[in-house]
């Protein structure tokens, strides 16, 4: 049977689809309504005689045919993408589209002093950020690469570090520390109001430390909790409580006494940022020029 260039382009949709398992995120990826794809995915299910996926209110999954389908032209699709890709090193200008899946404190400690220069380095190239604190999958968000803390990447990814090691920090305002004291020990954090942290899996974060070998990890008290640093700033700087940080998030606010360090002998290391995104294809001219330049201007060390 001939092949059309709507069949074609009807393949490319079909590919999204069953990549996502998901109208939405598919059309979003490829900039179309998940009404249009739903279009053209009948015509193309029309056109072969034969049902592709199976679609309710809550899945989306393949058929037996829509497997083979998608096993038959996956291949073929990405060595053609691979291809395109690669005609970047013979433009004067590097063109293309990036999209990447980061953490809250990789935007603003890693891409927030980097883009700026990206763009205007690399002006014909498109960048997407999602910023979630959930640990997801690249793949099937939709998204080339995530930046995460190095303990939380998958194993099943190619990592690279984006910066150094982190040390963590408790901080409060100068004004809550002296209505409610300074904590000597971790443990006498059983008597002060803390911003617990809720991590990317809904679980609570025990605060950790560590001093001259002894580690620990405390379940502090506290009647707030968050996912968001900048809220957390904000509620230390009024008063409401001490936070656990990333050193390199309050270091201005420290520098200037808005805020201070304590149990600064007990503050931890932690993995610093790592970029990581599927071993199986070719990366992306814009993602590798951006992780380039990450490790070119060193935003936390390296």
């Amino acid at each position: 049977m001939p092949i059309s260039r709507t069949d074609l382009a009807d393949f490319g949709y079909f590919l999204a689809i069953a990549k996502h398992r998901n109208f939405r995120r598919a059309g979003l990826e490829l900039g179309v309504s998940a009404s249009a794809l739903s279009h053209s995915l009948k015509g193309l299910e029309g056109r072969l005689g034969v049902r592709l996926l199976n679609r309710t209110n809550r899945s989306v999954t393949l058929t037996a045919a829509g497997e083979e389908l998608l096993a038959g032209i996956g291949s073929p699709f990405e060595a053609i993408g691979a291809a395109v890709e690669g005609l970047n090193r013979y433009r004067a200008e590097p063109t293309g589209r990036i999209r990447l899946n980061v953490l809250e404190h990789a935007s603003s400690l890693i891409l927030g002093p980097v883009m700026p220069v990206f763009v205007e380095r690399y002006p014909a190239i498109e960048v997407e950020v999602t910023v979630a604190n959930h640990l997801v999958d690249v793949t099937a968000q939709g998204a080339d690469a995530g930046i995460r803390y190095g303990g939380t990447v998958p194993e099943d990814m190619i990592a690279q570090a984006l910066s150094g090691d982190i040390r963590w920090v408790v901080v409060g305002a100068p004004g809550y520390l002296a209505r409610f004291g300074v904590p000597g020990h971790p443990h006498a954090l059983a008597d002060h109001c803390c911003l617990r942290i809720r991590l990317g899996d809904d679980s609570i974060y025990r605060w950790e430390f560590e001093k001259d070998g002894e580690e620990l990890a405390i379940d502090v008290p506290g009647s707030i909790t968050l996912d968001d640093t900048q809220f957390a700033l904000d509620l230390v700087a009024g008063g409401a409580g001490l936070a656990y940080l990333p050193e390199p998030c309050v270091a201005a606010l420290v520098a200037r006494d808005a805020m201070r360090v304590v149990l600064a002998d007990w503050a931890p290391m932690g993995r610093g940022f790592h970029v990581y995104y599927p071993g199986r294809r070719q990366v992306p001219t814009g993602l590798r020029l951006l992780i380039d330049l990450i490790r070119e201007m060193r935003p936390l060390g390296l």
